[in-house]
């Protein structure tokens, strides 16, 4: 029988948010590396940032340990404006892997609230098909194709929503690929 899984974190919103990215939920405790968002040391998105931002995509890694470098992630993250969180706050692992095929949202985040609590935001990232299916079905919106945008409006204003190809490295793309899409997504919001 599944057990429902809570989300082990909090919404990390930076006071000056300008752009909120969506994951579906963490995988399992014994998968992590650190505690934070993307906390998989086999997922790519720090390498995906570090390779955007500073050319060198081992910027947010120390090979060595096995980890990402959690303090110097969260101080870019508030220095740019980036909020993450997840689509699900509660799910079933109906296989003991990470994959989103594999969840089975219990309870989807109250994304109207979230949303509204960072009044600076003006877009969204998904990094996959289950929490792109989430927040679209939550807002009604057409989901955009993977590396493009389609706005639309909520909460009284102007938003965008990016469909972003997964930092999982189930997702059959090399890094230096997904970025380009990332980093057409961060040149458009000004964060480069």
């Amino acid at each position: 029988m599944s057990v429902t899984e809570e989300h082990p974190l909090r919404p990390f919103l930076p006071e000056n948010t300008r752009l909120l990215m969506l994951g579906s939920f963490p995988p399992a405790r014994n998968r992590w590396c650190m505690d934070f968002f993307y906390p998989n040391f086999i997922n790519d998105m720090w390498r995906i940032f570090g390779h955007i931002f500073f050319g060198d995509k081992l910027h947010f890694v120390d090979s060595d340990a096995k980890i990402f470098r959690r303090e110097d992630i969260i101080s870019f993250l508030n220095e740019k404006g980036i909020g993450l969180y997840d689509t699900a706050c509660k799910v079933c692992r109906t296989k003991n892997t990470a994959s989103d095929k594999d969840l089975e949202i219990v309870e989807a985040t109250d994304l109207g609230s979230l949303l509204d609590s960072i009044p600076t935001c003006r877009a969204v990232i998904t990094t996959g098909q289950k929490a792109t299916d989430t927040f679209a079905s939550y807002f009604g919106i057409k989901q955009p194709k993977v590396g493009e945008g389609v706005s639309f409006s909520a909460l009284g204003r102007s938003l965008t929503l990016y469909r972003m190809p997964s930092s999982s490295r189930a997702y059959p793309m090399k890094i230096e690929r997904k970025a380009e899409y990332y980093e057409k997504a961060f040149r458009q919001l000004g964060l480069i």
